[in-house]
């Protein structure tokens, strides 16, 4: 239940990602996404938090909402090893990002802005997940039938790799998705 003094605004998301979507869905039945493109550079001197704030906020700045409008962004990357692992460009990326992260733990850090017209929140969610030593077979199988190229670290955990490939977790699932929801569900309720 979204606080009361929130139900005058109409919400937009401000990405593409089918993922994001569908869980803000779970939250915030109606809203409108509206995508505007943005060149995701950052600081590389910034620390692996930092530049998931950073994008998401990056992402925020190119909106300038009404006054009955709240923007919701975010950007959700990976780390391993103090590396950030982005979108893969081809299969050889992608494998070989599934491969170094085989039998490791890494972290996946989303950040997220709120804003209104007055109003700017940023903040973030880390959560860590452990893999299972993956064969060279099971990750061209999961590159082939899944196609992970739109998702940082070349893995969605809402799929076969999720199902098989993933030996624990520590945090939020759906931040792994994409968007923490119970951090956002908070933030909106403090807006």
């Amino acid at each position: 239940m979204i606080n009361e003094k929130l139900e005058r605004f109409e919400f937009i998301l401000g990405s593409k990602s089918p993922r994001r979507q569908e869980l803000l869905k779970k939250l915030i039945p109606e809203f409108k996404t509206i995508v505007k493109p943005v060149e995701e550079v950052y600081d590389k001197s910034l620390s692996k938090q930092e530049i998931a704030i950073y994008l998401s906020d990056l992402k925020a700045s190119i909106f300038s909402p009404k006054n009955n409008e709240l923007v919701i962004t975010a950007d959700t990357i990976v780390s391993i090893e103090n590396d950030i692992l982005g979108k893969p460009k081809n299969e050889n990326e992608a494998f070989n990002m599934l491969n170094r992260l085989s039998g490791k733990t890494h972290e996946v850090i989303t950040g997220v802005t709120l804003k209104t017209k007055h109003k700017k929140v940023t903040f973030h969610d880390t959560t860590q997940v452990t893999f299972y030593e993956l064969k060279p077979l099971e990750i061209k199988f999961y590159i082939e039938k899944y196609k992970p190229f739109d998702k940082a670290g070349s893995y969605g955990i809402q799929e076969w790799m999720g199902y098989f490939g993933i030996s624990k977790i520590s945090g939020d699932y759906f931040n792994v998705m994409g968007l923490p929801l119970h951090l956002i569900y908070r933030k909106l309720n403090s807006f």
